[in-house]
């Protein structure tokens, strides 16, 4: 029953990479900036990350935080994104964007697509954003977007649960929250970052200084994919489907 599942692990580092296919994910999404929600990464984290595990990359181009409603320029950002991650071997993209009135922009979607193939293309959270869940699923099947990523247009998947099974029902017609999720849900891939926090090694600290807004994580702490957390996940999967 668990042959088909697939665990997939948002990183946004080479070490949380590296941790995330110790514990057991099939494949990785790579991104930097994941307080913001995840951001297009450096060409050279691509790199290093590609030389250091095995399993599928696929590469969020998202080119700044906040809606998914893109200007002109930063649509060329996103294909200039693109361009580069294909040179540097991803195995797959992943971005999304929606038009004014809260519905998948499909216009701006087909000029993305165009520019990733050949690669499979997924079609992030954005999806949560939009106005009619059920339209946008059929939006994005016949636009050609192999996987979606969704919380259930809720603050979790286990909140959203309800929507992620009425989505998975109609795609197939056309820890113990996750065992309730793919429980109740059918759904066959999960994602999820599976951080911890992991101390600095710095000796001298200046507690008087914040890099970032007042949201920031701490200067002196770091996020990483852990171990653990990813092989717990992947067995409760696993035992389950």
């Amino acid at each position: 029953m668990s042959d088909g599942f697939l665990m997939e692990v948002c990183v946004d580092s080479v070490e949380s990479a590296i941790n995330a296919e110790r514990g057991g994910a099939g494949r990785i999404e790579l991104c930097c900036s994941l307080l913001e929600g995840g951001l297009t990464p450096s060409t050279g984290l691509l790199q290093v990350v590609k030389e250091s595990v095995r399993i599928p990359v696929y590469v969020m181009i998202r080119p700044r935080a906040g809606d998914f409603l893109y200007s002109d320029w930063e649509v060329e950002v996103m294909k200039r994104d693109i361009e580069q991650m294909k040179i540097h071997r991803a195995d797959g993209l992943v971005f999304g964007a929606l038009t004014e009135d809260g519905r998948i922009d499909t216009e701006l979607c087909m000029e993305l697509l165009a520019a990733s193939r050949p690669l499979p293309v997924t079609f992030h959270r954005a999806f949560d954003m939009v106005h009619d869940p059920a339209v946008a699923l059929e939006a994005l099947i016949s636009l050609g977007f192999e996987r979606i990523l969704t919380s259930g247009c809720d603050c979790s998947a286990l909140e959203g649960l309800p929507v992620i099974k009425r989505l998975v029902e109609q795609f197939r017609r056309g820890s113990r929250n996750l065992q309730r999720i793919l429980e109740a849900s059918g759904s066959q891939e999960f994602h999820c970052s599976a951080r911890s926090s992991k101390d600095s090694t710095m000796k001298f600290r200046n507690s008087n200084v914040n890099m970032g807004g007042s949201l920031s994580i701490p200067e002196y702490a770091v996020k990483v994919a852990d171990v653990t957390k990813v092989r717990t996940l992947n067995a409760i999967a696993k035992n389950i489907l």
